[in-house]
């Protein structure tokens, strides 16, 4: 038997195969910690994509389905309000899901309101009350949370029957605009930027 094997391990080797153990441990533990925060960041793009999908779709269902129906009259002008909208707000009547409130037609409510320190988009139905805007069902609900800005735009037709420019406030109230815009942006960056095309716009609004 070698002077070695009856000695067992220096101190020195101890000391080197302790520091090459420490070593490989940290290199371990940093690989699962980037490993465990690339999960985190994937799961939380994953979240916010379906939440993006979710209220896009929603928003474009309701805007587009907008039906040009009478839901009051304007004080100032007299003239019969069939949509209202401005940069951080809109008005208009379409139809909901036979399971809500037994279903038809409801005057839509979207607003932008502020939630701590960021904003939030709300959404409210209400039943048609003639000659009067409806008072709310029920509270809002929020829609989107957590959100750095909202902006509605509202687009117009030239003379020619040619798409105008964009205004943030709709001033004609008693027809639906050709095309509603809609942009999002949260802490994240913006939303795919959504434009709905009103089936019934044109003339009246009916």
């Amino acid at each position: 038997m070698s002077r070695r094997a009856a000695g067992g391990f220096t101190l020195m080797e101890v000391l080197l195969a302790t520091s090459l153990l420490a070593a490989a441990l940290v290199l371990a533990f940093g690989i699962l910690r980037a490993a465990g925060a690339t999960v985190a960041r994937g799961e939380a793009m994953a979240e916010r994509n379906e939440r993006i999908r979710a209220v896009s779709a929603f928003l474009r269902e309701r805007i587009g389905g907008a039906q040009g129906i009478a839901f009051g009259l304007d004080a100032g002008s007299g003239r019969t309000l069939r949509f209202s909208g401005n940069a951080r707000a809109m008005w208009f009547v379409a139809e909901v899901p036979a399971y809500f409130d037994r279903g038809g037609p409801r005057l839509h409510v979207l607003q932008v309101r502020r939630d701590g320190g960021g904003q939030r988009l709300d959404v409210d139905f209400r039943r048609l009350q003639p000659g009067q805007i409806p008072a709310a069902m029920q509270p809002s609900e929020p829609l989107a949370r957590g959100l750095v800005e909202v902006a509605f735009g509202y687009r117009t037709l030239a003379q020619d029957g040619r798409p105008g420019p964009w205004r943030e406030t709709w001033d004609q109230p008693d027809a639906l605009p050709p095309q509603v815009r809609v942009r999002i942006r949260d802490a994240q960056g913006p939303w795919p930027e959504m434009v709905v095309a009103l089936a019934r716009a044109g003339g009246d609004g009916r």
